[in-house]
């Protein structure tokens, strides 16, 4: 294809190219945006950029038929591959699409989420004061099914209290997360995935483990430290240390803004 075909081809641009075009770009986008946040980001980039590398090659040089009959034989295979490499992540973001707006389909008025926020602030304070060791997690825009599913379903309103005996150091369930869905407690002794990045060596496995679920979607982890006693935050797998209720308030509040941006909108 030389310079002259390409002004040729776009010589011969009308509407309907031009929407078939948009719609191409659209269909990359979206992949981009359901991946973003998830560890195949980087592998998604890097073949979408040996895609267009090779389409400029074959394409532009005509000569390279070896190349191009490679390509050709190559290409089924690298389709079937695809959905194996990428398997949890695909999953994800079919759970995403299925889940496009937990928040919005969950009943949770503003009051409710502000006597929600009062008392997480109040029992992470209260643990943090009595040096309970606790991951408690947020469920975001993307399930943690598989996750309640390993620990002990409750399914009780939140409240200082039940989190304080859950995570009491003697109680049968303080050795694991709490998993909050809406404002209640879904599972309690949860088993978390544990993130691999290399951490300091005063953070242990409740940080590794608070690190790992943030890595996996967009839920959030409050986590305390049994040996401290201090409170550090989780989400998209960056951590966050040394929270006093203040801080840890305006990141709930942050955290749970759809809720208020769904009210306002419905007004």
């Amino acid at each position: 294809m030389t310079w002259q075909d390409i002004l040729t081809l776009f010589s011969h641009l009308n509407a309907l190219a031009i929407l078939d075009i948009l719609l191409v770009t659209l269909i990359f986008y979206t992949v981009l945006r359901l991946f973003k946040g998830t560890q195949a980001m980087q592998l998604v980039r890097g073949l979408l950029l040996v895609i267009v590398i090779i389409f400029i090659v074959t394409n532009f040089v005509q000569q390279l038929t070896a190349f191009r009959w490679l390509v050709r034989s190559t290409l089924p295979a690298i389709l079937v591959a695809l959905p194996v490499i990428f398997q949890p992540e695909l999953r994800r973001v079919l759970e995403r699409l299925g889940r496009t707006a937990p928040f919005l389909g969950r009943s949770l008025h503003i009051e409710a989420v502000n006597e929600l926020i009062d008392t997480l602030v109040s029992a992470t304070m209260r643990l943090s004061a009595h040096r309970f060791g606790a991951i408690i997690v947020l469920e975001g825009n993307t399930g943690l099914q598989e996750y309640m599913e390993s620990g002990v379903l409750i399914d009780g309103l939140v409240s200082e209290r039940l989190l304080l005996a859950i995570f009491y150091p003697k109680a049968a369930l303080h050795d694991g997360a709490v998993i909050i869905r809406g404002n209640r407690i879904a599972a309690a002794a949860c088993v978390l995935p544990l993130s691999p990045r290399p951490l300091e060596a005063q953070l242990g496995t409740r940080h590794r483990a608070g690190l790992g679920i943030t890595e996996h979607g967009d839920a959030l982890a409050i986590i305390v430290s049994e040996e401290t006693g201090t409170i550090s935050v989780a989400r998209y797998g960056r951590l966050i240390r040394r929270l006093d209720d203040k801080r840890l308030r305006r990141v709930l509040q942050n955290f749970y803004a759809p809720y208020e941006k769904h009210r306002r909108q419905a007004l």
